[in-house]
């Protein structure tokens, strides 16, 4: 069995991060199963980790008045969650396994305090996030234009 910093060297988020800092992150981390159908976040709860998928489907969902909308559907190599890193810490959306979900569960608060410590590294790790917030928006944009936007003309 692989250990996380192994893990992590092969994830194309964090491999060209040198091996020292994926160690530091990896110290954070521990490995995840969830069954399917398990809800892995629900929004407005505390967002006090993030998740690298191994296996498996996540779907990101919001509810509405017609029931939950699939914004994005995640898989092996994808990362869940960006809300542990900004105040108020809070997740915005839900997160559902669809199948049996493997991961590598990342402590928010672990690494936090590491970033605080290294602010390159909080540095770092804020542009990756940055990066993954942007393509995120982008795939609610494309969802909703979608699912509302046949209902404009």
């Amino acid at each position: 069995m692989k250990s996380i910093p192994d893990l992590l060297d092969e994830h194309p988020f964090f491999a060209d991060l040198d091996a020292a800092t994926r160690e530091l992150i990896a110290g954070c981390g521990i490995n995840v199963h969830v069954g399917s159908d398990e809800m892995i976040l629900t929004a407005n709860e505390a967002a006090d980790r993030f998740y690298v998928v191994r296996r498996g489907k996540v779907a990101v969902e919001i509810d509405s008045p017609h029931g939950s909308i699939v914004l994005e559907t995640l898989g092996a190599g994808d990362i869940l969650g960006v809300s542990w890193m900004l105040p108020p810490y809070r997740w915005t959306f839900d997160a559902r396994a669809i199948d049996d979900t493997s991961a590598i569960s990342i402590d928010a608060a672990c690494l936090r305090a590491k970033c605080d410590d290294d602010p390159a590294l909080g540095y770092e790790l804020f542009k990756r996030f940055a990066g993954l917030v942007h393509n995120r928006l982008q795939a609610t944009r494309l969802q909703l234009l979608d699912v509302y936007g046949s209902d404009a003309g």
